[in-house]
């Protein structure tokens, strides 16, 4: 065109080396700025799109690593409750060692406490209105072969609290093997004893001189006595002190030699295992009477059809006392059973009203069976006996209380130990993926430690049975947080080790992608210099170029 611009050759040459040299510093300048040797896929395809791959991969699993930290919180947390559930149940199995061990204590003794103080008295005859001189009672046991004895002691003129026990330790001491001991409290309390778990019963001599019910009294034992009635229809004062919380009758059997059965009929004649008879002469209409703490009787009735699962069924169905005691029948040695579940419970009597002749005597009151309540029954004749429970039934009730809690306790710790909703103690198992497409994870299986998903419940201690029982449950517990606690650790040991490999596979797929696109400084600093120096050499190039025209122009 003719208003094109006419260069010569040598112009237009130089002139496309500049524009190509600034072009190529532009593209350096733009590399310093951006770090980046490649910042769209104009500039490389290839490696835009394969460092877009993986810087797009490192920010998935970086999105993972997120919920991989919050899975180790939450596998911490379910681990803080572990430890704190350990402690509980260490505690909880401290409370029923105790238990144990007030039980055992219960069991290895049977006392008579009197609440008197007999201290300053000198002469018990005349310092007590209902002791008289020459008073006997009899205080019977069981031998270490088994075999009831008998001691006879007699308060005379003259004699003193420490006096009268000192004749009691004699007389066992001396004629017997010390199975029974007594002393003076400090307070001056008279305070009778067994020792090796062994019953024992005081009674009044009606065939000398009796001490009679207020003469016990009056030496402050009151408590533990009662009128009973004999076989012979005699008024007799006595207490039967047992050790322990239960009393258990001898094994009876039939007369085949069979031990007797639960449903076997209560009217029939039964043997103790010596083949003397221990159950004859029960009819239609014989009543057996059950009173604790001196409550109204419950009245079991003896029909042609009644058994002894029938008299226990009496004891355990009747509100007014099966709060306070238990009956159960051991089919395996044919003993019957009668236990105080209560700290409430202080005494049972039991009275055999029967219309004729009969027998009714199958050794409650010790552990061998021979120490015997109820002997032969006169005709008409009503026999009773009352057993004072020697235990420490409500310091147990304190036990099982304190117990109690620590149960309710583990409850409260079990919903407390969630992270975010998630609860690893209480059932809700814990999914942690390790890769972008979720082929790679682990399950953190939850577990119930709730007090009845580790069969943990309520205690009452009421026997050694249910001590035993919930010695049994703490203990099996108790191993199964330990064995969850070192499965949390492992679960918690392989998420910090993904933990710690993702965040290394992130460093790589970032440094990856960076080979791919980011520049090297100090090359594209190099170059941006040479770049210039080309630049500026281009100039005076053209420049020369132009001086051909410049001397043309000079002729004018």
């Amino acid at each position: 065109m003719s208003s094109d611009v006419v260069l010569t050759a040598a112009l237009r040459s130089n002139l496309l080396s500049l524009q190509n040299t600034q072009r190529l510093i532009d593209s350096t300048q733009l590399r310093l700025a951006t770090g980046l040797k490649v910042n769209s896929a104009l500039d490389n395809p290839q490696n835009f799109f394969s460092a877009q791959s993986l810087n797009n991969r490192a920010g998935d699993l970086s999105r993972l690593l997120d919920g991989i930290s919050q899975s180790i919180r939450t596998v911490e947390e379910a681990n803080s409750g572990v430890t704190a559930l350990t402690s509980l149940f260490e505690q909880a199995d401290s409370i029923v060692q105790s238990a144990r061990d007030v039980l055992a204590a219960s069991e290895g003794e049977a006392r008579a406490l009197g609440v008197t103080d007999l201290s300053d008295l000198t002469d018990l005859p005349t310092d007590l209105a209902n002791i008289t001189a020459g008073a006997q009672f009899d205080i019977t046991t069981v031998g270490d072969d088994g075999l009831s004895i008998t001691e006879t002691i007699t308060i005379n003129a003259g004699d003193t609290a420490e006096s009268l026990a000192a004749q009691i330790n004699n007389a066992f001491a001396d004629n017997q093997d010390g199975e029974i001991t007594a002393q003076v409290t400090t307070d001056g309390f008279l305070d009778i004893a067994s020792v090796d778990g062994r019953s024992f019963r005081i009674e009044d001599n009606t065939a000398v001189q009796a001490t009679t019910l207020a003469g016990f009294q009056d030496l402050g034992l009151g408590d533990f006595f009662a009128d009973e009635v004999d076989g012979a229809g005699n008024t007799v004062a006595s207490a039967t002190i047992i050790a322990g919380n239960s009393i258990t009758s001898r094994g009876i059997y039939e007369a085949n030699g069979d031990l007797i059965e639960a449903g076997d009929l209560i009217t029939g004649t039964y043997q103790d295992v010596d083949g003397a008879t221990v159950v004859d002469g029960l009819a239609a209409n014989d009543t057996i009477d059950i009173s604790v703490n001196g409550g109204t009787a419950v009245t079991f009735t003896v029909s042609a059809t009644t058994s002894f699962q029938d008299l226990i069924d009496t004891i355990n169905s009747d509100t007014s006392i099966n709060t306070l005691v238990e009956a159960s029948f051991d089919q395996q040695n044919g003993q019957i059973t009668i236990e105080a579940i209560s700290g409430e419970t202080d005494n049972i009597a039991l009275t055999v009203n029967a219309a004729g002749a009969s027998t009714f005597n199958i050794g409650f009151g010790d552990e061998s069976a021979n120490f015997d309540p109820l002997g032969a029954i006169g005709a008409g004749n009503p026999q009773s006996r009352i057993y004072a429970f020697s235990t420490s039934i409500s310091e147990l009730e304190d036990l099982a209380v304190d117990y109690n809690e620590v149960r309710n306790q583990i409850d409260r710790i079990v919903v407390d130990a969630n992270y975010r909703g998630v609860n690893l103690l209480n059932g809700d198992d814990l999914t942690t993926f390790f890769n972008e497409d979720r082929s790679s994870s682990l399950v953190t299986e939850g577990v119930n430690f709730t007090s009845n998903g580790l069969g943990l419940g309520e205690t009452n201690f009421s026997s050694a049975g249910v001590v035993d029982a919930t010695a049994d449950q703490v203990r099996s517990a108790l191993e199964s947080i330990r064995a969850f606690g070192t499965t949390l650790s492992n679960d918690l040991s392989i998420i910090q080790t993904r933990r710690d490999f993702t965040e290394s596979t992130i460093n790589t797929l970032q440094a990856g992608a960076d080979d791919l696109v980011v520049a090297d400084q100090n090359e594209e600093g190099a170059n941006l210099l040479a770049l210039q120096t080309r630049q500026q050499l281009g100039v005076t190039s053209l420049s020369l170029a132009a001086q051909s025209q410049q001397s043309v122009l000079a002729l004018f």
